[in-house]
């Protein structure tokens, strides 16, 4: 892992890993989340033959923080990765709250994207065609009317909640996310994953909330750029059962990202859609970069 400096002054944390003559795909974290790798998904984008990115966003972990931050300023950064990397072009994943920055870099970088995944990702909030809250579990629910009255009335809340969530022990994420688990997803928590998971969110929430409060009221924000500005090959996937990120918002996505493949699956969640269709998600953008 190495930090990289920016040129507003900030630091980035980054690593890669995997065959250095593979395509780099750049993954976008969830919400909140960190550089720490998930194994099975490292393993999988390997045996894609890609070079797997992995950063932290800007205020988790040793990632410095960019306080009032749009979706639409991961931009520079990952331009930053790039360069600092030698990369004229690259492919782009994101899950949960890494989603719309997977969109953003896909809307706003056509020119070194060349295909974009976006595993259960947030649409646009205040859209008139979807209720952004509706379906999501009761933590969601309540996190997200307070980002919608400001960051005074969300901090507090997050803090209540990054005790569990940044604990670095799984047993904790399973209480403290008990409104958010359909049976399908509370399954996949154990072993490996589970570890993973602790030990990226311990990352993220090390320094404090500043990361998840920014995401959270970016979410809620105008992003800065619009879905309809997406040109590059771009793969929408989304289970019924998710109540982090409701079904809708992955319906809404797929109507309005021009020219998206999506793959709406009947019985999968918001953690096991990410398992049990990995290597189909992982040939399917491999191929949009071979074109």
């Amino acid at each position: 892992m190495s930090l990289i400096a920016l040129q507003d002054g900030r630091n980035l944390h980054i690593e890669v890993t995997g065959p250095e003559s593979g395509m780099p795909l750049i993954f976008h974290h969830g919400t909140p989340g960190s550089v720490l790798r998930f194994t099975g998904f490292q393993q999988a984008v390997h045996q894609h033959g890609l070079r797997l990115v992995r950063y932290s966003r800007a205020g988790y972990g040793q990632s410095s923080r960019l306080p009032g931050r749009s979706i639409a300023d991961v931009v520079p950064d990952v331009v930053a990765i790039l360069d600092h990397i030698g990369a004229a072009r690259c492919l782009v994943a994101g899950r949960s709250g890494g989603g719309p920055h997977c969109l953003a870099t896909a809307a706003l970088l056509p020119e070194r994207v060349a295909g974009a995944l976006v595993i259960a990702g947030f649409a646009p909030c205040g859209m008139a065609d979807l209720d952004f809250v509706a379906g999501m579990g009761e933590l969601n629910t309540e996190l997200f009317g307070l980002a919608l009255r400001g960051e005074d009335d969300l901090r507090p809340a997050l803090q209540d909640h990054a005790k569990s969530l940044g604990a670095n022990d799984s047993a904790a994420i399973m209480r403290g996310w008990r409104t958010l688990l359909p049976d399908v997803d509370r399954a996949v928590i154990s072993g490996e994953y589970a570890a993973d998971l602790a030990a990226g969110f311990a990352e993220g929430l090390r320094p404090g909330v500043d990361g998840w409060v920014d995401d959270d009221l970016a979410f809620v924000r105008l992003w800065g750029f619009a879905v309809s500005d997406v040109t590059v090959p771009t793969f929408i996937w989304h289970g019924t059962e998710d109540l982090f990120v409701p079904y809708t918002h992955g319906e809404w996505l797929a109507r309005n990202v021009p020219g998206a493949t999506a793959h709406l699956l009947t019985g999968e969640g918001h953690l096991s859609l990410a398992i049990g269709a990995l290597d189909m998600m992982l040939a399917e953008l491999v191929e949009a970069g071979q074109i």
